[in-house]
This record gives structure tokens, C-alpha cells and sequence, in this order.
């Protein structure tokens, strides 16, 4: 008996020390020369990656041992472990947070069948367990060596994408190539990271598009970080190098609730709620003509000084940032003054409307800060479709259930008025300074409308056009007349911004709000 027992135990040592080489294999990945390739180009490996984005010694990896099962086309001679995805789940900051990164090194990072069931079954984790996601992208598309396989991968990523959109953070990180639809994942996610030089997005490639469009263009012109985050507004956030970029999406996390039943965390807090704010009166001009940097006016309500700005560098007339106040995290958006006098156009609706979106999702209050004097005129924008990209930020303040507070610093003009979170919109409370003008359009073009006759027939047309403009705005546009009308709750000092948004944040916490029952609404595309 003792002879057979001893036998059974060293089997199972021996499966334990087969398993224990195995793993290490797996961990090795291809090869010391595939790393070195990788490193070569700029790039850190899948482990590597996921080593900086989560805590130390928090990863638990799943399917480490998965291998594809394909014949043909040279596969069956290379089933490496991990198929070329790296999945699991670890912490940042303590709290869940599920990720897969493409490790390159092995077929390129393409999708194959058996990588993209790795793939969907750390999504479905996720969406069970309420967590984030983030994927680590780094690869060369569908395997073209598994046909239609690959390509039916990449639609249940899309199926449990848009299945878990508004309902955990999905935060996609370029880190290396991503081209036809496997594109589409990332724009279907709440945030885009990219790295410069080393990171690429686009349908179709560079050498299609010359071979279509006879267009020549290399590709980080096409679709590398800098073109999205400053001109086709794909990109969120664009950084240097990888290790900033990774620790800037643990940064966002932190400013993220795990799932849309929780609040996003609070933090301490040793910024004084009742500090004065005296000196936003020396950053923002009391001529409405003279432009600003809002930032600087952020800066100063926010706690220590610090935000996150979303799309810093696409349609820069319209600042999204996520912050905290007293602690609590808030989304800001704010028009800025420095850019195009602070405009909304058909780029800053769609900027300011999807993060509206996300911040109800999320459960983060909402704070608004106006100084708009309209929407910008012109044949393209009219042609361009600015009535159906303004009424995309209309929908989504009108459909937003979280706290939302708007603050009028100098002039709000016009249905910019009314779209950026006016009280007739559903703003829980609205606040001005005294140097707020909220009128249907500017005194001088408001005059040239109502007195054209009157102007002229006059003998010095110009200054009764000055005369007529000024009465208008004693009359119409001082800062107590939205304020005697209701439709400014309070006309505030500029000191005590802070303290005056921070209990009013406060006091809006606990706020409950339904919208009508419904599948879905059918807001404007």
C-alpha cells in the first residue's frame, strides 16, 4: 500500500513540475530575440504592460495555457501558449480592474478563434463582476491564416462593447498597430489612449489609400496619435512614451467609479471648501471681448489646481475635464474664451455631448461654465451639419439624470445659451457673476435688428446705433435680469465660487431623477 502511494504522490509531483515548466514557457513567450524585436521598435512586451498598469503583484492570469487549434497555412507547426493574447484581471489602487493586452510577439498580436475567446471571456468577467476593462492594444488584425473565423472574433468583441457601454469603463490603450475593423473596438470604448510614433489607427492603410486615391501618406500621417487626438477627435488623451500613458490611465481609473451602480471614489481632502476664489477676478476680463484661458479659471475652483482634460487637443473652443471638488469627482465643461472666442461648433458639440454622456453614465456630477457668444456662422458649418451635431449636446444635458450645475461668468448668447445647460434645459441650479450678460444675441446686433429703420433714417446712423444698442443692454442684458426672472437661481461673487459650488454639489448628491420608460432614446447622429 505504502509502494502505491508513494507512486501516486510522485506522479502527481511530476504533473506539478510539468505544469511549473510549462508556465514558464508560457511566461517566456516566444524568445529572447522576439523581445528584443519589441523593444527595438520602441515597445514593451503584453507583461510588461500590464506589469505598469496594474499594482504590484496583483495579476491573476486566465487561459495562460490556450492554444489555437488550426491546420494549414504553416499554424499547425506554431501553437505557442497564450495565442498571442495575454487576459486576466489584477488591481489599480486596490480596486478590480480586468485587462488583455495583444502580445505582438506572437503572430503579430492577430486574432485568431481561440485568442478572441480569450478576449470575450475576460469581457463577460468584467461585466459580471462590475470592473473596468482595459485592453492593451498592439496588434496586426485578423489572422488571415483562420478565414472568417478571425472576423467573427472581432464581432463578439464589438457585441460585448456595445453590451457593456454605459455600464462599466472601457478604456482602450493603442500601443502598437491597429487597422481595418479591428478599429472599430477602441471607438466603441468610453477612452482612447495612444502613443506617439508607435501607435497607429485606420481602415484602410496606407498603401490602399494610394493605390485608390492616389494619395501618398505614411502611416502615423494617416492615423498615428497626433492626427486623432487633434484632428478626427478618435484619440482621448496622446502621450510620449508608455510608461506615461499607462499611468495616466491608471490616473483616469482613479477618477472612475468600477460600474454604474457605484459613485466615483472620494479622496480626502486638505484644499479648504471655503477657500476664496478673489483671484478669478484678475483672470477673467470684464470686457466680454477680451478673451482668457479658462483653464486658469478651472484651475482655481478645482482641488489643488489638478484635472484630467479629455480631448485637450481636439476642439480646443470647448474644455471637458474630469476633477474634484472637496474630494468628490465632477465633470467640468467650460467654453474657452482663448479659442475661436470660445464658439461651439459642430466639433465642440460632439466633444462636450459624448462627455456629457459619459459623466451620467458614471454618476459624476456635471458643472458647467459659460462664456459663449453663439454658434460659429458659416456655410460649412451649416453645411456640415451644426443644427444636428448641436442637438447632439442638447440631447445629452436634457437626458442626464446626475447633478447638474451651470455658472455664467461673462455672456451666454443665443441657443448656445440654451444648449450649454440652461435651467429651461434641466440645470438643477444655475449661478452667475455680476459681469454675466445672458440675452439673445449681442446689444450692437441685437439693435441693428430692432431699430433698422430707426438707424437708418438717421442723420449720424452710427451713433444712434451706439445710443440704441446701450439702452438695449440697460434694459435687457444687465446681469439681474435672468436673475429677477428665475431663470438664475443666484448672482454670485466671484470669491466664493468655490465654496458656493461645493455645497451646492453637496446638498445635489443624494439627487434621484427617472427618465420616462423606454428601450432607448433616438438621439440626433
Amino acid at each position: 500500500m505504502a509502494v502505491v502511494e508513494s507512486s501516486v504522490v510522485g506522479e502527481a509531483q511530476g504533473r506539478v513540475a510539468e505544469l511549473a515548466a510549462i508556465r514558464v514557457r508560457a511566461l517566456a513567450g516566444p524568445g529572447e530575440q522576439a523581445t528584443e524585436a519589441q523593444h527595438a521598435r520602441g515597445k514593451l512586451t503584453a507583461r510588461e504592460r500590464i506589469g505598469l498598469l496594474l499594482d504590484d503583484g496583483s495579476f491573476r492570469e486566465v487561459e495562460q495555457l490556450r492554444r489555437h487549434r488550426a491546420a494549414g497555412f504553416g499554424l499547425e507547426a506554431k501553437r505557442p501558449y497564450t495565442d498571442g493574447v495575454v487576459t486576466g484581471w489584477g488591481t489599480v489602487e486596490g480596486r478590480t480592474v480586468f485587462v488583455y493586452a495583444h502580445d505582438f510577439r506572437i503572430f503579430g498580436g492577430a486574432l485568431g478563434e481561440a485568442h478572441a475567446a480569450k478576449i470575450h471571456k475576460v469581457m463577460d468577467m468584467a461585466l459580471a463582476a462590475g470592473a473596468p476593462l482595459v485592453s492593451l492594444n498592439d496588434g496586426a488584425g485578423a489572422r488571415i491564416q483562420e478565414g472568417v473565423t478571425a472576423l467573427a472574433g472581432y464581432g463578439g468583441i464589438f457585441q460585448r462593447n456595445t453590451r457593456a457601454s454605459g455600464v462599466i469603463p472601457q478604456i482602450s490603450v493603442m500601443l502598437g498597430p491597429c487597422a481595418g475593423g479591428a478599429a472599430y473596438s477602441p471607438a466603441l470604448t468610453d477612452f482612447v489612449f495612444m502613443v506617439r510614433d508607435t501607435s497607429q489607427m485606420f481602415i484602410t492603410g496606407p498603401d490602399v489609400v494610394k493605390a485608390v486615391t492616389g494619395e501618398e501618406v505614411t502611416h502615423n500621417g494617416l492615423g498615428g496619435a497626433d492626427v486623432h487626438a487633434e484632428t478626427s477627435g478618435v484619440c482621448h488623451f496622446a502621450y510620449d512614451d508608455e510608461e506615461t500613458c499607462l499611468a495616466e490611465v491608471r490616473y483616469l481609473l482613479s477618477m472612475l467609479p468600477s460600474n454604474n451602480r457605484q459613485g466615483p471614489p472620494s479622496l480626502p481632502c486638505a484644499d479648504p471648501a471655503g477657500r476664496s476664489t478673489a483671484g478669478l477676478l484678475e483672470v477673467v476680463p470684464a470686457d466680454g471681448s477680451r478673451p482668457y484661458d479658462m483653464r486658469r479659471v478651472v484651475e482655481e475652483l478645482v482641488d489643488e489646481g489638478e484635472f484630467l482634460e479629455v480631448h485637450e487637443h481636439w476642439a480646443r473652443n470647448i474644455i471637458c475635464a474630469l476633477a474634484r471638488m472637496d474630494g468628490q469627482v465632477v465633470g467640468v465643461v467650460a467654453n474657452q474664451p482663448q479659442v475661436l472666442a470660445g464658439v461651439l461648433d459642430i466639433e465642440a458639440s460632439e466633444k462636450a455631448a459624448r462627455f456629457v454622456q459619459m459623466c451620467d453614465a458614471f454618476n459624476i456630477p456635471i458643472l458647467t461654465l459659460l462664456d459663449v457668444p453663439g454658434f460659429l456662422p458659416g456655410v460649412d458649418q451649416e453645411h456640415g451639419g451644426i443644427i444636428r451635431h448641436g442637438a447632439k449636446l442638447l440631447y445629452a444635458y436634457c437626458n442626464a439624470t446626475v447633478p447638474r450645475i451651470s455658472l455664467v461668468l461673462r455672456k451666454a448668447y443665443g441657443g448656445a445659451y440654451i444648449v450649454m445647460d440652461s435651467q429651461s434645459i434641466g440645470a438643477d441650479l444655475t449661478y452667475a457673476w455680476p459681469t454675466n450678460e445672458i440675452a439673445v444675441m449681442g446689444a450692437d446686433g441685437a439693435a441693428n435688428v430692432i431699430f433698422r429703420k430707426q438707424i437708418a433714417a438717421a442723420q449720424d446712423p452710427e451713433a444712434t446705433r451706439a445710443r440704441l444698442a446701450k439702452e438695449y443692454q440697460a434694459e435687457l442684458m444687465h446681469p439681474y435680469y435672468a436673475a429677477e426672472r428665475g431663470l438664475v437661481d443666484d448672482v454670485i461673487d466671484p470669491a466664493e465660487t468655490r465654496e458656493v459650488l461645493i455645497q451646492s454639489l453637496a446638498m445635489l448628491r443624494t439627487k434621484h431623477a427617472d427618465l420616462p420608460s423606454r428601450k432607448h432614446g433616438n438621439p440626433p447622429q
